[in-house]
């Protein structure tokens, strides 16, 4: 994403979805090309939901959620500028419709989150430090599959990398900067733990 592109907000990227005339189905792919490059964040953002709700508990989930996170953040540290989606994905659509629905209902909820990001310190939220917190985020998704075992032990490292998620999407450095702190954090403790 070129440096003098505006950023846009959660609720703007799921409104400008919400709105697009193009038929009646909303596909992955057209998700990623509205996203223009902000789809990473987005995209890194989905799983770890997964793990932080309840559906966390289920057996299974966080480990699923750790493989999509190492394929969306492993494209990143790539260096790919927007993320490539499975052929199966790719596919995969919902109608419109229900999407507006549900925007309407997670709006208030964007919003709030909207007005914590803003673009600063937008150089940390770009190469080389975005493939730096990328590979990291790996670590961690690493780390949710043991801690599948005990019960929402695999939401720690998934708050992580769900707050370098938003950082990457609005290119607030200084999100990024809380979310290297956690990293930093549950790696020490993993350390001592081990040690």
């Amino acid at each position: 994403m070129p440096v003098n592109e505006p950023s846009l907000g959660l609720t703007d990227i799921l409104v400008k979805l919400a709105d697009e005339p193009d038929g009646d189905e909303l596909s992955l792919v057209s998700v990623v090309e509205t996203m223009q490059g902000r789809g990473f964040g987005p995209l890194l953002l989905a799983p770890t939901l997964m793990v932080l709700l309840p559906t966390g508990a289920i057996p299974g989930i966080p480990t699923l959620s750790a493989l999509l996170i190492v394929l969306v953040a492993g494209q990143l540290v790539l260096g790919k500028r927007t993320p490539w989606v499975p052929g199966r994905l790719r596919q995969a659509s919902f109608e419109r419709e229900k999407f507006r629905a549900a925007v309407a209902r997670v709006r208030p909820w964007t919003e709030r989150i909207d007005r914590l990001l803003k673009p600063r310190l937008r150089a940390l939220t770009v190469w080389p430090f975005n493939r730096i917190g990328a590979a990291l985020c790996l670590l961690l998704a690493a780390a949710m599959v043991p801690l599948e075992l005990v019960p929402f032990a695999a939401a720690v490292p998934a708050l992580i990398i769900a707050l370098y998620a938003l950082a990457l999407a609005a290119h607030d450095g200084v999100m990024a900067l809380f979310s290297l702190a956690g990293m930093l954090a549950a790696g020490a403790a993993a350390v001592h733990l081990w040690l």
